[in-house]
């Protein structure tokens, strides 16, 4: 099996994960925050994808999907063009409100998609390609692929939790 292969199985995962925690759930669902402070299912999987999405394309030197797509305009959030929720405040956590898994697990497909089309065209050589200098030692491309990768699940796991929780006191 080559590097690439086990990228877009990992990557693969994240998408699965992805639609499992959204699925069936309704707006307040995913809307809900567990706790005051606490992360909602739709801000986790609005962030984990627009990581993704701006990670990959920074290291593939593509658009993200978010702008070249609509899915900015779709959203309809009041957050600057280029958030990816890092550093999110509880209150900029609240700005993002969805109506649909739909809106979701579409904006993440379309993502899946371009990423998978980016990791298709991996050589091994490619993966040693620098691509930020602004660490010691500098990221290359495979060790930027992994920690999204790892990044992106952790807030896979964290969405199905928060889902756990949401469904549990809506019994």
């Amino acid at each position: 099996m080559l590097a690439k292969d086990i990228l877009i199985e990992g990557y693969g995962r994240i998408q699965e994960e992805v639609h499992a925690a959204v699925e069936g759930l309704d707006p307040d669902g995913l809307n809900a925050r567990p706790a005051p402070d606490a992360n909602s299912v739709a801000w986790l999987v609005w962030h984990l994808t627009r990581v993704q999405d701006d990670h990959i394309a920074d290291a593939f030197g593509l658009d993200q999907v978010w702008l070249t797509q609509d899915w900015e305009k779709r959203f309809g959030l009041n957050l600057p063009r280029h958030d990816t929720g890092y550093g999110h405040s509880s209150a900029q956590v609240a700005e993002v409100r969805v109506d649909s898994a739909s809106l979701l697990t579409g904006y993440h497909d379309a993502v899946h998609e371009q990423t998978l089309d980016a990791l298709r065209s991996l050589s091994a050589k490619d993966l040693e390609r620098v691509v930020d200098d602004n660490w010691d030692p500098p990221v290359t491309l495979g060790v930027r692929l992994v920690s999204v990768l790892s990044d992106d699940l952790q807030h896979a796991g964290q969405a199905a939790y928060a889902r756990g929780l949401v469904r549990s006191t809506a019994s």
